[in-house]
């Protein structure tokens, strides 16, 4: 029994611990972590009664309904979770989509396995069997919800809208779950094609999402310096942008052209001080958190609402605030 347990739970959280590990711009939160796995175990729970329920009203077949149905509800099911956090801008890159989705899929291969290792394991005695559901359908579970996380912030980050970025990873993880299941090829070289392939994607991944980040983080970074410092010389007007920011002031009240500039400021030292930790947590160190930095950011939401949806576009242009920059910002409050 020790031996089933250890092959058929354990190999999905060293994964999990190797691409915590990778990530060195330490972009995952503990909190938003220990929410996706508690998804995981929650959704695992869902997929058990919505499966077993359908199977039985619609008197389908066990095997049919694991290659054609059961990948869209489990897959579905799994990502939904992620999905709020997209939809929140509570992530950022590919990498921490990757992570999060994958510890929502341990987490739900986690109970999956313990329930078959408790229902049949008085009648499976093959210890291969607990190897292949611990290094091959655990791995896909993880590794299918990882994919659908890295393939929706990537069409994000191209500027497609969500709904069409959703669709890809929707698509993509119930096309790699539907094929697992079918089992094409044999069952051990299923397990190994996912244990090799499904880690060495998200590490490919990883390293050209790391280089994509560094560029974000010196190009922006250095661009937000020069305009807060041409706002603190008072020469911003001198600038193109503070040109454009002239030329709307005709556009609306006294009042909330002062909390539009008062926006712009609060935002370029927010958005410095979240790049700054960015960089501090790639080399290992930490900065103290500000006391501050809570009434900045709920001022920051108070003058967002002042100047209002009109204000927010006047000066898009200036601050470009993709679902990046939005992200960037909650990092602060973590």
């Amino acid at each position: 029994m020790t031996q089933k347990f250890l092959v058929s739970l354990i190999p999905v959280f060293l994964y999990l611990i190797m691409l915590l590990y990778l990530d060195s711009m330490k972009l995952v939160r503990k909190k938003l972590l220990m929410m996706c796995l508690g998804w995981g175990i929650i959704s695992a729970g869902l997929c058990y009664f919505i499966n077993t329920y359908l199977i039985g009203i619609f008197h389908i077949e066990f095997e049919s309904y694991s290659m054609l149905f059961a990948p869209v509800v489990e897959e579905i099911l799994k990502f939904s979770f992620l999905w709020v956090l997209i939809r929140r801008s509570k992530i950022g890159f590919m990498i921490d989509g990757a992570i999060y989705g994958f510890s929502i899929g341990a987490a739900f291969s986690f109970v999956e396995n313990l329930y078959y290792l408790f229902a049949y394991s008085s009648d499976e005695n093959n210890l291969m069997v607990w190897i292949i559901r611990g290094f091959g359908t655990a791995i896909m579970h993880g590794g299918a919800t990882g994919i659908m996380g890295i393939l929706c912030m990537s069409a994000l980050n191209r500027k497609s809208n969500l709904t069409v970025s959703t669709l890809y990873g929707a698509l993509a993880a119930i096309f790699i779950h539907g094929i697992y299941n079918r089992f094409l090829v044999s069952p051990l070289l299923s397990t190994l094609l996912m244990v090799i392939i499904t880690p060495a994607a998200i590490i490919f991944i990883f390293n050209l999402n790391e280089k994509s980040i560094r560029n974000w983080l010196e190009l922006e970074f250095d661009s937000e310096v020069n305009m807060l410092r041409m706002i603190k010389k008072g020469k911003f007007s001198d600038t193109k942008t503070g040109g454009y920011l002239i030329s709307i002031k005709e556009h609306f009240q006294p009042e909330i052209v002062v909390d539009i500039y008062c926006y712009l400021t609060l935002y370029l030292e927010l958005s410095m001080k979240a790049k700054s930790v960015l960089m501090m947590n790639e080399v290992g160190l930490s900065i103290p958190k500000d006391p501050a930095l809570t009434d900045q950011l709920n001022e920051l939401e108070a003058l967002k609402k002042n100047i209002g949806r009109g204000g927010c576009m006047a000066i898009s242009p200036v601050l470009k605030m993709s679902r990046k920059d939005l992200w960037k910002l909650s990092i602060l409050r973590s």
